[in-house]
């Protein structure tokens, strides 16, 4: 059985199926697990509400534990010490997030292109609320893996990701930033206005391809794996 606490919509849950016989998806938001709902065929795949400090399993019932870019919202000690909780013995914990920049390469435009981007991204960083969660991302879970309390423990810095995107699913990706929707909680024409210059920049340095452009966007991520003996 494994276990993707704040699972959202279900992007790091369905890719477990093929690997277990059971996978569970909790998440606080009802909003996201019916949209997760939505896209799941996967028969062995359920959905619950449910908070990452309290699982809804029975001790040492799980194999793995994920968490994919969810876990800097939790409350560190009570999560961890409920993955303990629940972990059979030799089973694993993984939790991973993606680093807060990105380069994009594009023909002979990537040094534009990257001109915008970080840009954005100084923008981004600006509405994070780094009492709530953003120590954990500026840290890239080092706190988090010193407070594992395993001894069977890696971390693992700067594994590169690429992913090809056109302008509208740049933007997209800009707004499914949790950084952005600070933003927008704090002001909201501002925040798509911010989205609507970032899109046309990026048109203007497309030029005649800006809407046929597939455009490579490189991050690095990292992550952090446990195993309980």
């Amino acid at each position: 059985m494994a276990l993707d606490v704040g699972c959202g919509t279900g992007r790091y849950t369905l890719p477990l199926a093929p690997h277990f016989k059971k996978v569970l998806g909790l998440d606080i938001s009802e909003s996201q697990l019916s949209l997760a709902k939505e896209l799941t065929s996967a028969k062995n795949v359920t959905y619950m509400v449910a908070l990452a400090e309290k699982l809804p399993v029975k001790d040492a019932s799980v194999d793995l534990v994920n968490a994919g870019l969810a876990a800097h919202f939790f409350t560190l000690d009570k999560f961890l010490n409920e993955t303990v909780r629940v972990l059979k013995t030799r089973g694993c914990l993984a939790v991973h997030a993606g680093e807060l920049s990105s380069e994009i390469e594009y023909k002979n435009l990537s040094e534009d292109l990257n001109v915008v981007m970080s840009e954005v991204w100084d923008t981004l960083i600006e509405h994070v609320d780094v009492n709530a969660f953003g120590g954990e991302l500026f840290s890239r879970y080092q706190n988090l893996f010193e407070s594992i309390p395993l001894k069977d423990k890696e971390r693992i810095t700067d594994i590169p990701v690429t992913f090809q995107m056109s302008i509208p699913e740049v933007i997209g990706f800009i707004q499914s930033i949790v950084m952005f929707h600070q933003f927008k909680e704090k002001d909201v024409k501002g925040a798509e206005e911010f989205l609507t210059n970032t899109e046309k920049r990026f048109r203007e340095i497309l030029g005649e391809e800006a809407d046929s452009a597939q455009m490579n966007m490189k991050i690095k991520h990292y992550c952090v794996l446990a195993c309980k003996h």
